[in-house]
């Protein structure tokens, strides 16, 4: 599997060549500075709750087994797997970006957090401009708030969106191939357009 070898080689160009990497580290990476979520993603890397282990808090920093786990949320899907492979996969990509912008880890996200990831999701497949995004976002995001509130009191706080609701509502966005980066990507000329 030479992604392993690929990725090994970009860990320790990120790191200096130590064992550890740091977040510092990312400031390096032209293809991030550009991210409007480039922070999240970022704090990604640093998450427990990203690493299998049901962890749960940050970390300072990470060596290349952590970093491995996290990049496998960016990879897209073999083709052979089957449907139950796919869902499982499609599942873990949603919590990792569910996680990502849960900040507080209590376990939804706000409905202007969830406004930024779909903004974030749509824009960057390219096949949209930001406004029409943001457009689109906008209108999910008022969905979301009738899906997941019902009928509210004027005086009722919206708490936000669970996974549960998470995932019902981006079941037609197709996220396998738009969760990517491309942070194999060494060309430092990439400008933020």
């Amino acid at each position: 599997f030479e992604q392993i070898g690929i990725l090994h080689k970009r860990f320790k160009q990120l790191s200096h060549n130590e064992d550890k990497l740091r977040r510092d580290d990312f400031n390096t990476i032209p293809d991030l500075a550009c991210n409007p979520i480039r922070n999240q993603i970022i704090e990604a890397f640093f998450d427990k709750r990203n690493f299998h282990q049901n962890g749960e808090g940050t970390v300072q920093e990470i060596g290349f087994e952590e970093f491995l786990v996290v990049m496998s949320h960016f990879r897209p899907p073999a083709l052979n797997m089957t449907e139950e492979q796919r869902e499982n996969i499609r599942r873990e990509k949603l919590r990792f970006l569910f996680n990502m912008h849960d900040t507080d880890n209590d376990g939804t996200i706000t409905l202007e957090e969830y406004r930024h990831v779909v903004e974030e999701l749509l824009s960057r497949s390219g096949a949209l401009g930001k406004e029409t995004a943001k457009g689109i976002a906008d209108a999910a995001m008022l969905e979301v708030a009738s899906i997941s509130m019902g009928h509210m009191e004027p005086d009722e706080f919206y708490e936000g969106i669970t996974f549960e609701h998470f995932l019902k509502i981006l079941k037609d966005i197709e996220i396998e191939t738009r969760m990517n980066i491309r942070f194999l990507n060494l060309d430092t000329t990439t400008l933020c357009k």
